[in-house]
């Protein structure tokens, strides 16, 4: 209480402790007038003072002595020389006295009234809101032609292909290549919760609940790497989604209960765990024969790197939810055995032996068969907390090596407009160095920012001092190599990527007549794409790593290329029966259509973008 008494008063009343030192009508200050008659009649004292003759003498005597000093002006005398020169400032002060004696008997002037500050924070924040509604608005809209082209491409499955492993959106029938397990079902679930497309919710999980069990034990070979991924991650993001133990209970969706996908999902892990056990070392054979619950190697008999050691996240979820350790142990194994292996600067060969446990070759790339190996030592890390006493702490340790061999040996810059690329290393890094780059490289820049961040804003990883010098290196690179992956898609006649890049650079790699056919781009020249390259699989990569880049740095730029790119499947990929196609050739307009519609489409492309116009 002291120390307000003490404070200076503000300039308004704020409060009602002040408006005794300003006259009430719209806040106008008081007269000095005003102020000293008020100040002698204020207490029961004064009043008495003034009631009396010597009370009445005093107040003559205080308005004698205000008028002298009004009326009383002195100055030093001027000497002769200086006479003519301060004549005119003489002149001048005579009138300001006169001007200041008038005032002080003038009412003072109406001051409008002020905002407070609060007010004045809301009145322009109301503008900033405004803004800021229209550009909510805006992305609203977009979000919502996503979600109508999801409707749209499960519309064409659903009506041709409904229980397939994919639609074929061409020939109007489905496919299944992934085991006959209803992959785009399971897939796109999540995505239609995400959504709030409640009628889709409703016929995927009324499928699944009747007929999903029932296929898995009926059928044969399934490969560990894409049925983990499709099948078994689509089953446990539902039952987190839908409600499920140590998920949210935000929303309610019609259809099974959670516990449906979960008792499903725990059946198909006890079958797929055969490719641990049986195998003699930590590597997991590639195929299993869920009706007899057998494995063996993939043909040849080795099992790709990103393959093993991207199967972590489902397990070891499953592992929590059911409160059983066998699933996480086995999947951890894995990287616990490659943590013992030897590296090139952290980074390894894209094949790996289930028996002998040793890495197979030299060709080290980020690409296919090496992509999510990298992607993996980061998010399982992140799974399993992230403190410095962590049991994981080696994957993190693992990864940031990783990076720095990335750093060292795969980022170059294309000529002659210097984008930054990931290449590959076919016969190690003492052999020649290969300018190409797949898109599922385009995966890298998203996972670079997440460890930087650690899953933070830039902001906030900034303000809590969570950002070495190697992490901004890493920021720095992710953004770089995100915008590389955009001109993918913006150098081609139809805006889309291919499926493989080559980049010209100053070692000497150029060909001819091998550009994406858009004339305009800057990175025309840049940018090499072979005929055989030239596909485009709906792949989801790069939208997944907009959505990071834009969450992290919330930078707009990212949206929009994310909107490029929507608006050119739209346009060239969208079969009006129903569905959304692959496409032969990207460079080529209108492009030949491959008549194939990936379960990751729905399951992840569409995903990522509806995310990255979320609010």
């Amino acid at each position: 209480m002291s120390t307000l008494l003490g404070a200076k008063q503000p300039v308004l009343p704020y409060s009602m402790k002040h408006v005794h030192h300003y006259d009430n009508a719209k806040f106008r200050p008081r007269s000095f007038f005003q102020m000293v008659t008020q100040a002698l009649v204020k207490s029961s004292i004064r009043r008495d003072c003034a009631r009396c003759s010597t009370g009445k003498i005093l107040v003559l005597l205080m308005f004698s002595g205000l008028a002298y000093l009004m009326f009383t002006h002195t100055s030093p005398v001027p000497s002769k020389s200086d006479e003519l020169m301060h004549s005119s400032f003489r002149k001048y002060e005579d009138k300001k006295l006169i001007a200041g004696f008038k005032g002080f008997w003038r009412r003072p002037p109406r001051i409008p009234p002020r905002l407070t500050p609060d007010e004045k924070v809301n009145h322009n924040t109301s503008i900033f809101d405004s803004e800021k509604l229209n550009e909510k608005a805006k992305w609203e809209g977009r979000q919502n032609k996503v979600k109508e082209a999801f409707i749209h491409a499960w519309s064409g499955y659903s009506k041709y292909a409904m229980g397939y492993d994919e639609l074929m959106p061409l020939s109007q029938r489905g496919t299944d290549g992934l085991g006959g397990l209803g992959a785009t079902v399971v897939d796109a679930l999540d995505t239609a919760m995400i959504m709030g497309a409640n009628d889709i919710v409703l016929e995927a999980g009324t499928w699944i609940e009747k007929n999903l069990l029932e296929r898995i034990t009926a059928k044969g070979q399934v490969n560990l790497f894409e049925t983990t991924i499709r099948v078994l991650g689509g089953l446990l993001s539902a039952y987190h989604l839908s409600g499920g133990e140590k998920g949210t209970d935000i929303i309610k969706f019609e259809g099974p209960k959670p516990t449906v996908y979960l008792e499903i999902a725990k059946d198909l892990a006890d079958r797929l765990l055969v490719a641990f056990t049986a195998s003699p070392t930590s590597i997991p054979f590639s195929d299993v024969v869920l009706r007899d619950r057998t494995a063996h190697p993939a043909p040849g008999g080795v099992s790709s790197t990103s393959e093993v050691s991207t199967v972590q996240l489902e397990f070891n979820y499953l592992s929590t939810v059911l409160n059983d350790s066998k699933y996480g142990l086995e999947a951890m194994k894995v990287l616990e055995h490659m943590r013992s292996l030897p590296t090139v600067q952290g980074l390894v060969p894209i094949y790996i032996s289930p028996h002998s446990g040793e890495f197979i070759g030299q060709n080290i790339r980020l690409g296919s068969r090496g992509d999510s190996y990298y992607e993996y030592l980061l998010k399982v890390w992140l799974q399993h907390g992230t403190s410095q006493d962590s049991n994981f702490q080696y994957l993190h340790k693992m990864y940031e090596e990783a990076m720095k061999g990335v750093r060292s040996l795969l980022v170059r810059k294309s000529i002659p407009k210097g984008l930054v690329f990931v290449g590959e290393l076919p016969s190690g890094s003492e052999d020649d160095f290969s300018p190409k780059m797949d898109h599922l490289v385009c995966f890298l820049p998203g996972t670079l920012a997440l460890g930087a961040t650690k899953g933070f804003t830039k902001k906030q990883a900034m303000k809590d001092n969570l950002v070495s010098f190697a992490d901004l290196d890493n920021l720095n690179l992710a953004e770089d190599l995100t915008k590389t992956c955009f001109e993918m898609y913006a150098v081609t006649s139809t805006g889309l990527a291919p499926e493989i890049a080559y980049f010209h650079t100053e070692q000497g790699y150029s060909e001819v007549g091998l550009d994406g056919g858009n004339k305009s781009s800057e990175y025309i020249n840049d940018i090499i794409i072979k005929p055989a390259d030239r596909h485009n699989l709906l792949r989801p990569e790069t939208v997944e790593s907009l959505f990071v880049l834009y969450r992290i740095t919330e930078d707009p730029k990212y949206r929009e290329w994310g909107w490029q790119i929507f608006e050119a499947f739209e346009k060239h990929t969208k079969v009006d029966s129903g569905g959304f196609t692959s496409l032969n050739d990207v460079t080529k307009v209108p492009p030949e259509r491959r008549d194939k519609m990936e379960t990751f489409f729905l399951g992840e492309t569409l995903k990522y973008i509806y995310l990255l116009f979320g609010w």
